[in-house]
């Protein structure tokens, strides 16, 4: 369903969609919110699949990729971490991985999150003495690091340790992640024995200590997880809001938890939100053999359907009853309630802050959504803008911008707000048509004093947006001391919040947030022009050539300084191509 500019409303499937589509004509009898929708509908869109199947997953797909306002829609779509145990050196290193699996090796995940991985590689590193360096600081040491001193490593890098007996430890730390922890328990136990039989009581020790580290893996776990490889899936429902509790088990163990917000309606199900969640999450995630979930779906073999022909393996989603796995999903239940009850102890005390905001700048309602805006530059060079953004959920990290300033004069902070603001409004404009939607701003917060302002209010008049808008500047007050902003507002007086007040506090944060992205942002940009030389901007050079013309001249200074017959004495270098070297360099 489709209304004005183009904006997807909604996105529904059904095996009949002439009966789907006849169920809205008779809008007295739909609740409001479908009535909202039908009203603002203008067109539609109809699409017809093979399958149950496929209509599912291109209705998740499409949710996923459109966002529509009236679909229950998963807002996170981080990727997961997985460790990594390399098998294409000699010498296998063991890494935390994230994305496309190029290398060649084993991966074991995924994991819920950074942390969870990077436990569990310093504990197996203390179990099975595996390297954790580069390939590169591995090929230049001459003497073992400290990761051999404080035993973590057996340094393989200076030949303390043959290529057997390290396969030897990675063949370990293999076998665990695989679940045969026991086996390699044992296969400890047994060289701790022979090694203090012989006496050689520095080694068993060294056993004791790696059986020590695998026990503290398995005291980590918080029930006893006998399910083998599965996700555990729980839905928690209060006071309008849903958390949706992932748990990953793999070989009997836990990798850790993720907690949902899923946007829905209040009038959308339990089983409705399960559903639509599990056919978005999976999108572009390994998908386990066993799906273990809170709520029986009515769409409950569509799913399985379509999860099996995106996993090529069958996949079984279990809603259990009794026994051992409705334990397990009642665990997870209890976690979802808790981080549930987290979340909106959260956000009652944001509630209130932007409550404060509105207040404060004379607004008629809490603002939604919060821009912030600054710039970073050294001497004028790298000059970049930054716009965070946040709202009633936090900051929206999905929702940054940068832009790279490309017509404010140098070291000209007002010149770079104006050029910042009418880009972010010019653009908005042209995508919305005219119309504030949903990514159009309550409040502009902009790091800066009345100078700031103004440039700010010159670009909104400029898009003729100036009375959409709260805008408000925030200056850091007398030598920088945070405590003594000063605010700046259209047609009022400076002025200034107590030291100890709570809104002062949240929109330090805010500030804070946006200079430390822009700041982040213009070293990504500067870094990235000190490792690149001028040779890359001439069209027609790559790097055989580049590598050529710098051996030939020694630097790409000289190459710009070069005559035309100069060049074309450079190997690869026929007088065409150095025509447009020369022309590059010289105009």
């Amino acid at each position: 369903m489709i209304g004005t500019n183009e904006a997807v409303l909604y996105v529904g499937k059904a095996r009949s969609l002439k009966k789907r589509v006849s169920s809205y004509l008779n809008a007295s009898r739909l609740p409001v919110r479908l009535q909202r929708m039908i009203a603002l509908t203008r067109e539609m869109e109809f699409i017809g699949t093979h399958t149950e199947a496929e209509a599912l997953l291109l209705e998740s797909n499409l949710i996923k990729k459109l966002k529509p306002r009236y679909n229950i829609l998963l807002r996170d779509d981080k990727s997961f971490p997985y460790i990594l145990i390399r098998e294409d050196h000699d010498f296998p290193q063991i890494l935390k991985h994230r994305g496309a699996r190029k290398i060649k090796g084993m991966y074991y995940g995924p994991f819920a999150g950074a942390g969870d991985v990077n436990r569990t590689i310093a504990i197996l590193q203390r179990a099975f003495l595996l390297r954790n360096c580069t390939d590169s600081y591995f090929a230049q040491r001459e003497r073992p690091c400290l990761q051999y001193h404080i035993k973590r490593c057996t340094a393989p890098c200076v030949g303390k340790v043959d290529k057997t007996a390290y396969a030897e430890q990675a063949r370990g730390a293999q076998d665990f992640m695989n679940g045969k922890s026991r086996v390699v328990q044992e296969r400890m136990r047994k060289a701790m024995e022979e090694a203090s039989s012989n006496m050689a009581y520095e080694a068993a020790a060294s056993f004791r200590d790696r059986i020590k580290a695998l026990a503290a893996i398995q005291s980590r776990q918080d029930i006893n997880m006998n399910v083998g490889n599965a996700d555990v899936i729980a839905l928690y429902r209060d006071k309008g809001t849903i958390c949706v509790q992932v748990f990953f088990f793999r070989a009997g163990q836990n990798f850790g938890n993720r907690s949902y917000f899923p946007r829905h309606d209040t009038e959308d199900t339990s089983e409705e939100v399960m559903a639509a969640f599990l056919a978005q999450f999976y999108q572009n995630k390994p998908i386990p053999k066993k799906i273990m979930v809170s709520h029986v779906m009515k769409e409950q073999e569509w799913l399985e359907e379509a999860m099996t022909s995106q996993a090529d393996h069958r996949v079984q989603i279990l809603a259990p009853q009794r026994g051992q796995k409705r334990r397990i999903v009642d665990f997870a239940l209890q976690n979802a309630q808790a981080a549930l009850a987290r979340h909106l102890a959260m956000n009652a005390g944001q509630e209130k802050l932007l409550k404060g905001v509105a207040a404060l700048f004379n607004m008629e309602d809490q603002p939604k959504r919060n821009e912030v805006y600054d710039n970073s530059h050294i001497s004028g060079t790298n000059m970049v803008g930054a716009m965070i953004v946040a709202g009633p959920d936090g900051f929206q990290k999905n929702a940054y911008r940068v832009f790279n300033i490309k017509q404010a004069v140098a070291s000209d902070d007002y010149g770079m707000m104006r050029e910042v603001l009418i880009r972010r409004f010019k653009r908005a404009l042209k995508d919305e048509g005219g119309v504030a939607g949903e990514s159009w701003p309550d409040l502009l917060l902009i790091d800066g004093g009345a100078g700031q302002l103004s440039a700010a209010l010159e670009a909104l008049h400029e898009c003729g947006v100036a009375n959409d808008v709260t805008v408000v500047g925030i200056a850091k007050g007398p030598e920088r001391n945070a405590g003594r902003e000063k605010f700046f507002m259209p047609g009022q007086e400076m002025f200034q919040l107590p030291v100890n007040d709570p809104v002062l506090h949240f929109l330090q944060r805010l500030r804070d947030e946006a200079h430390r992205f822009a700041i982040g942002a213009h070293r990504v940009r500067r870094t990235k022009k000190i490792i690149t030389s001028p040779l890359d901007e001439v069209s027609g050079i790559g790097a055989k050539r580049k590598k050529a013309l710098l051996l030939h001249f020694g630097s790409a200074k000289a190459v710009a300084a070069a005559g035309l017959e100069d060049l074309e004495k450079v190997e690869g270098i026929s007088h065409s191509v150095a025509q447009k070297i020369y022309d590059h360099f010289h105009g």
